[in-house]
């Protein structure tokens, strides 16, 4: 009995010791797919949206069922995450390169890239606070501007 006790502890605990997947690795592998990235993020912010009518509708109702908007704002703060990681792990640090030289076309590329990157990261961290859907749409208006941006740049189709 007190082994399936501890195995059974030991499984619910598995969750809490693993850390979450990163966006892309690191070693550099060369092995992007930068569309599909894309993809992703636009999947993110329509579970995004989702989750927030969720909550608002959960909310309202009477009595409200609080085990579902706690699902449904965990939910919405994961994706959220997920968002930030892409941005940080697979666009900033490794498909955005910093030029040598601090002038001229490729360095206000540069800062293009960086500023509509960090706003991602900031509109996917107010998506988690809230469950205004500006927000929303703010993060939809973003990703759609550094996308274009992006493969305007990369020369990619």
């Amino acid at each position: 009995m007190r082994f399936v006790l501890v195995a059974l502890l030991s499984i619910m605990a598995l969750p809490l010791l693993t850390s979450p997947a990163m966006a892309h690795c690191q070693i550099p592998c060369g092995i992007y797919d930068d569309k599909r990235q894309f993809d992703e993020l636009e999947e993110h912010i329509r579970t995004i949206e989702k989750s927030m009518m969720e909550i608002d509708r959960l909310s309202a109702a009477s009595p409200a069922d609080y085990h579902m908007i706690a699902r449904w704002t965990y939910n919405k703060e994961k994706h959220a995450q997920e968002i930030q990681d892409i941005a940080h792990a697979y666009f900033l640090t490794q498909r955005v390169k910093t030029p040598a030289n601090q002038s001229g076309s490729e360095w206000s590329d540069y800062v293009e890239h960086t500023t509509l990157l960090h706003q991602i990261l900031v509109a996917a961290m107010k998506s988690k606070q809230t469950t205004d859907l500006q927000h929303v749409e703010k993060l939809r208006d973003l990703v759609a501007s550094y996308e274009a941006h992006y493969f305007k740049d990369h020369n990619h189709d």
